[in-house]
């Protein structure tokens, strides 16, 4: 009987996942894109809806929620599940629809879904080899074979977007990186703008009327008959038309300046509206947070060097250690480092991905791709998380998971976010060095 209740209540939470990562995906991540497909909104919300189940069992661990038995089962249904959708269904769904929109292969998208899905096998079969992931007696058909596989791609995903974030949001935050933006300045770059669109307009017109003439004495050659007709229009040519082609090409060109003045346009208005926004009350605030993310920046970058160094396995930071400090301080008893860690980085791969597309053209395949980033995001925070739980609550994670070499885990995402982290400070500091001078050139 207690099986059946935790069953319904396990049931009903991933109902309400796949409801809230349905209507999150209707009205909020993909409002203003057109996917007609259903079986794509489904894979997105499925897969949604168990990876938020695992981050919810956790939780049921460290709270002992339901009994042992149900919450080993429903580990082990959802991993399989989510296994499932990631290794065998999105990439096959992804193969498709690419090829659905190759038009020489569209008799044939099935057969080519096929391939592209073995390919994607294939190539995910063999990244396992370079890698000390698993023990020597696992099987080639054990479960540890796809979620260590999986893990791979999705700590390499979470370090990249974790050491991006790291360094862009005190960036983003802090108002000390803006650039100094009047009135002046943008109205002068629209007026720029709006000269070049007359030049552009003036310009078709120009080649529309040297078009027309064109055709008016074609038709009147076409009228002259005999053999001095003929040998008139051979030996003349329409006055224009020998400049069409160069005046085609300044109306390229124009074209090209012009969207480059609209996008610097709309860089200088969002810059100005920052820098009215910082002097409020909330962007005070967040121009406080971005001191204290930038501290907190440094020393991740710092402690992950000291890990790659000496080979060790870092468990805390200090606002893991500060959140414990705090909540045991209240007198609550409740291990808080796994929480931070899938809040942090969950934002953070929601704000830099989701608004990351821009483009609905294969808004299809844009969905697959996201999901399935989602899905290894997710599998792979629960490898990360499962070494900050005290023993007493990892003893059934680390049942489902299997013999993984965790420690791995941990200093690769070491590596990859000190990568990501240094990569991201030099773009972004070329990036704010040439703006003032790209503002100056325009």
């Amino acid at each position: 009987m207690s099986f059946f209740v935790d069953s319904v209540i396990m049931f009903t939470s991933q109902v309400l996942f796949f409801g809230f990562g349905w209507l999150f995906f209707m009205r909020q991540l993909f409002k203003d894109y057109e996917v007609r497909q259903y079986v794509v909104q489904v894979v997105f919300s499925i897969t949604f809806a168990f990876s938020c189940t695992m981050f919810e069992l956790i939780i049921f661990e460290i709270l002992g929620v339901l009994s042992s038995t149900s919450r080993y089962f429903h580990w082990k249904l959802n991993l399989y599940v989510i296994l499932l959708v990631l290794i065998f269904v999105v990439p096959f769904y992804i193969g498709y629809f690419v090829v659905s929109n190759i038009r020489l292969l569209q008799r044939q998208r099935l057969l080519f879904s096929c391939v592209v899905w073995f390919t994607f096998m294939y190539f995910f079969w063999k990244l396992g080899d370079p890698f000390p992931i698993l023990s020597p007696k696992h099987g080639i058909l054990s479960i540890e074979q796809l979620i260590s596989r999986v893990g791979v791609i999705g700590v390499t995903l979470m370090a990249l977007l974790s050491g991006f974030g790291a360094v862009n949001c005190p960036y983003t935050y802090m108002s000390y990186f803006l650039r100094n933006v009047t009135d002046s300045d943008i109205l002068a770059l629209e007026r720029r703008l709006l000269q070049t669109m007359d030049m552009i307009v003036s310009k078709k017109k120009r080649i529309a009327m040297t078009r027309r003439q064109m055709y008016q004495r074609g038709e009147e050659q076409n009228k002259q008959t005999g053999f001095w007709g003929m040998i008139k229009s051979v030996t003349s040519s329409p006055s224009g038309s020998e400049n069409l082609s160069l005046i085609q090409q300044e109306v390229d060109a124009l074209e090209e300046l012009s969207r480059q003045l609209f996008l610097e346009t709309v860089d200088l208005q969002a810059t100005k509206e920052r820098i009215e926004y910082s002097k409020t009350f909330q962007g005070k605030y967040f121009n406080f947070l971005g001191y204290f993310f930038s501290i907190y920046c440094v020393w991740k970058i710092f402690m992950a060097t000291i890990n790659i160094v000496f080979d060790r396995v870092g468990k805390t930071d200090p606002v893991t250690r500060g959140i414990e400090i705090t909540v045991n301080y209240l007198g609550i008893q409740f291990d808080v480092s796994h929480e931070k860690h899938v809040l942090v980085n969950l934002f953070m791969f929601c704000s830099q991905f989701f608004y990351a597309i821009s483009s609905s053209k294969s808004s299809n395949v844009i969905v697959l791709v996201l999901a399935q980033i989602m899905g290894m995001y997710f599998v792979s925070s629960v490898l990360l998380m499962r070494m900050s739980m005290p023993l007493e609550y990892r003893t059934i994670v680390t049942e489902v998971l299997g013999e993984l070499q965790f420690n791995f885990y941990h200093r690769w995402f070491d590596v990859i976010f000190l990568v990501s982290a240094l990569s991201s400070i030099l773009f972004l500091y070329l990036a704010h060095k040439q703006a003032p001078e790209k503002h100056m050139t325009l």
